[in-house]
């Protein structure tokens, strides 16, 4: 089943300036609904991006980031992943640049209300689920940013269920006891191998796994404004016995409102967490591929509504990664357009002759692969989002001088 459907990007014109980020999020999140039908449940994976343009001093509008010297905005987005792991698109993003005034006033965060805060985000980042249909189960994903009493318990009071990685120095039970201090003296239910796949800063290596699961009670902070004095959940955590020699080991502490009383429950929270990866790679398309940092606009308005018009890219690229490992034999039309898959397929067969039927999602995306390097050797399994956006960028070149080269329909004087 193929758990997407293509979707064009809207035409943005850039003189009008009626055409607002909001518009354009919000065709993006209709386009995503669409996209859900025939699902029972959905990831509402969040997570926030900055970007950087202290080397463009004269764009207007910015805050600063991480400190004063630096400036920019950011970005929180809401992204719709299928149970299986396939990015379906865009539910909420919201933009912000932060007040200039308000630099170095962390210490004071605990005087603010949690509605005044920036953590907020992560509450406004759910009020997509409104627009959900009453049938679908959404389960907000989530790091361990999110780690925050009164975030949680505005998902208890909604009766939303989640994923929330927990943060060690946060929570602790009605006893006092730290909450990763209480669940270490469980009992392990489970040990299990996996193979790590490489990543960036690791290559990929084995490694042997502890599992604990049960339930728990988190009382609330002093400073909370939650309305519940105390919270219970389930918690599952997954934790690497014996890693190598100077590496870290990995550790997720996952708070869930999802019963957890079996194995193959626990280890299904921890796949489902282990998505949220992808909303990380949406940011490095954005970053890397789309070079949205390198842009020479001068207004931060401007910047917000090119961020849109690439988030709808960025996306695209995510979606045809994944989904072809989901269906690789459905037909690539579900994917490319009708120009698009035959002047890729003549580019790489090197021929004037098209086939009988559309080549396989699976083939058409390795062949956007190979057009940005990939090798496409046994060893190398299937294409990743880095060299299928530089085989994007390429292909729509050969599909601009294929549609040059195809005969004009006569349309008289019409």
């Amino acid at each position: 089943m193929v758990v997407g459907t293509k979707q064009r990007p809207p035409t943005v014109f850039w003189g009008n300036e009626r055409v607002t980020h909001p518009a354009i999020i919000s065709q993006a999140s209709e386009q995503t609904q669409h996209r859900l039908i025939g699902l029972d449940r959905v990831l509402l994976v969040q997570d926030t991006v900055s970007f950087n343009f202290s080397h463009h001093p004269g764009t207007e509008g910015l805050g600063p980031l991480e400190n004063a010297h630096t400036s920019g905005f950011l970005a929180h987005n809401t992204l719709a992943v299928s149970p299986d792991g396939v990015p379906l698109g865009l539910l909420d993003q919201a933009v912000w640049a932060r007040d200039p005034e308000q630099s170095g006033s962390r210490h004071q965060r605990h005087e603010r209300a949690f509605k005044d805060k920036e953590s907020y985000k992560w509450v406004e980042g759910v009020a997509c689920v409104e627009t959900l249909p009453d049938t679908l189960q959404p389960i907000v994903v989530c790091d361990a940013e999110a780690h925050i009493y009164d975030f949680l318990d505005v998902l208890h009071q909604r009766d939303l269920d989640y994923i929330v990685r927990a943060a060690d120095y946060r929570s602790f039970t009605p006893e006092g006891q730290a909450l990763f201090e209480a669940v270490s003296q469980r009992e392990v239910q489970h040990e299990f191998t996996v193979m790590l796949k490489r990543h960036p800063d690791r290559p990929q290596r084995e490694a042997q796994l502890v599992l604990r699961f049960s339930e728990i009670t988190l009382r609330r902070p002093k400073r909370s404004e939650a309305m519940q004095p105390t919270l219970t959940l389930f918690v599952v955590d997954v934790q690497e016995i014996a890693p190598p020699a100077g590496v870290k080991p990995i550790h997720w502490l996952l708070l869930t409102s999802l019963p957890v009383t079996n194995v193959a429950q626990a280890q299904q929270i921890v796949t489902w967490y282990s998505y949220r990866w992808l909303v990380e790679r949406f940011h490095y398309v954005l970053k890397s591929g789309c070079k949205l940092e390198e842009s020479q606009l001068r207004h931060e308005a401007r910047l917000e509504r090119l961020l849109a018009v690439y988030s709808l890219v960025a996306w695209r690229l995510l979606w045809l990664t994944y989904q072809a490992r989901v269906t690789p034999d459905e037909a690539c039309t579900v994917a490319l357009e009708t120009n698009e898959w035959q002047a890729l397929y003549l580019f790489v067969q090197k021929t004037n002759r098209l086939p009988n039927k559309p080549p396989t999602l699976r083939q058409a995306t390795r062949w956007i692969g190979q057009l940005g390097g990939f090798l496409g050797r046994k060893s190398d399994g299937e294409p990743g989002v880095k060299v299928l956006w530089r085989g994007w960028a390429r292909l729509q070149d050969i599909v601009s001088t294929y549609t040059l080269l195809q005969p004009q329909k006569d349309v008289g004087n019409a």
